[in-house]
């Protein structure tokens, strides 16, 4: 993107954004660039779709020491082994071992990458091999947390429990949120605390409309997402299914209640 369009961001992190807009991926994929001042070598964080033309923009931030991956959707990953040829075999590094390329699965902890100390946090629930990657400014939250709008939990790749759990993890950094789509927000904790406040209402409105009655998820997402748009209708859907699992577990002997915030 532009230098206007970089506004905002630390010195150290480019913004090449994917040309996939739509209804799911907003203004499309965010594909972080990352190489602290003085460092030879470059990160890439989700390159994104096999998109020819966003493939070349990255690969002139060479050299690239290694490709990351916050989560196996496509939007972020279906172009990352051919970034990795076109960088000479850059190593490709996921928590699914299935996506990566010349390098181990990622674990939490810690890697020294492009001048810089990157954090590996697994935050699992929007999909079970989601990570975060934490910098002393920023966090990098994939999916996890978008900058615009909420994020889809589909069952049964998607968990809410684990989904739930994350976001706590993420009230503890208070520091730049960079997501996978949208714009940059200035503080991760913040937004995670307003996406756990809205989870635990759209909750609480799921169980009223079961307690009247509603008994499937098309039922529930007439009820309770009235206004929604039919192009996203499906992703709806999913989120209740995921909704109607964790109540389903909840109701459960022993299962532990929600926290109050």
């Amino acid at each position: 993107m532009g230098r206007a369009a970089q506004e905002g961001l630390p010195g150290w992190v480019t913004l090449v954004r994917a040309p996939n807009p739509g209804p799911m991926t907003l203004d499309g994929t965010n594909t972080w660039v990352l190489r602290a001042p003085g460092a030879t070598d470059a990160v890439v964080i989700d390159p994104g779709p096999r998109d020819d033309g966003h493939l070349a923009k990255l690969a002139e931030h060479t050299p690239v020491s290694m490709i990351l991956i916050t989560h196996g959707h496509g939007d972020h990953v279906e172009g990352a082994a051919k970034l990795s040829r076109l960088l000479g075999g850059a190593p490709v590094r996921a928590a699914d071992p299935r996506l990566c390329v010349n390098g181990e699965p990622l674990t939490p902890g810690r890697l020294s990458l492009a001048g810089l100390d990157l954090e590996v946090l697994a935050t699992p629930g929007h999909t079970a091999d989601s990570v975060c990657f934490v910098t002393e400014d920023a966090v990098f939250t994939g999916d996890t947390i978008l900058g615009r709008g909420t994020t889809v939990v589909a069952h049964p790749d998607g968990d809410l429990g684990a989904y739930l759990d994350s976001l706590t993890v993420l009230t503890a950094y208070p520091r730049m949120l960079l997501p996978g789509h949208g714009p940059a927000q200035d503080d991760c904790a913040r937004v995670a605390r307003a996406y756990l406040a809205h989870r635990r209402e759209r909750l609480a409105q799921v169980r009223a409309a079961i307690a009247e009655g509603a008994d499937t998820p098309q039922a529930i997402v007439n009820s309770v997402y009235r206004d929604i748009d039919p192009k996203v209708r499906f992703a709806a859907e999913m989120s209740t299914r995921a909704q109607l699992e964790y109540l389903r577990r909840e109701s459960q002997p022993g299962a532990q209640q929600l926290d109050p915030l």
